[in-house]
């Protein structure tokens, strides 16, 4: 009987434990929406873009999309509108990495890539290591970030 119990709590464990890591992007699926990000932001330019990426349908789960300009300035975020228009360029992580400087260079740069740092975690309010996805589309980085947990 100790034993049965004893599974089926593993097994309970097992189950909340895979349906919380279901609630949270991983790197291909940031990968992916900067992707479709980047081609709908080719296709209705600019303007549209950023308003878009500004409304629910662009956010998956913890997944959003920021795009910066290669000053550093945000110039769309996917959850906090009052981001937009500010320079982040001096933002730094805990450790003291320029995390929005990293990002904008992997787009402009190499045209692509991750750039890790920490960052705190809205849901759990815990300062936790977070990577970010950028591409190149005209003068922006575009991206999204996923957090590693």
């Amino acid at each position: 009987m100790k034993q049965q119990i004893a599974a089926a709590l593993i097994g309970l464990t097992l189950g909340t434990a895979a349906f919380a890591a279901a609630d949270y992007g991983v790197a291909k699926d940031a990968e992916v929406m900067v992707q479709k990000a980047v081609k709908h932001f080719a296709a209705v330019g600019k303007d549209k873009a950023f308003a878009d990426f500004a409304t629910p349908a662009w956010v998956d789960r913890d997944l959003y999309i920021v795009v910066l300009d290669f000053a550093g300035h945000v110039v769309a975020h996917g959850t906090n509108p009052k981001l937009v228009g500010k320079d982040m360029s001096a933002a730094r992580d805990p450790d003291g990495v320029a995390f929005t400087n990293l990002m904008v260079d992997s787009a402009k740069v190499k045209g692509k890539g991750w750039t890790d740092y920490k960052f705190t975690d809205p849901v759990s309010k815990k300062v936790l290591p977070k990577a970010s996805y950028c591409e190149k589309q005209g003068e922006y980085a575009v991206c999204a970030g996923i957090y590693k947990r």
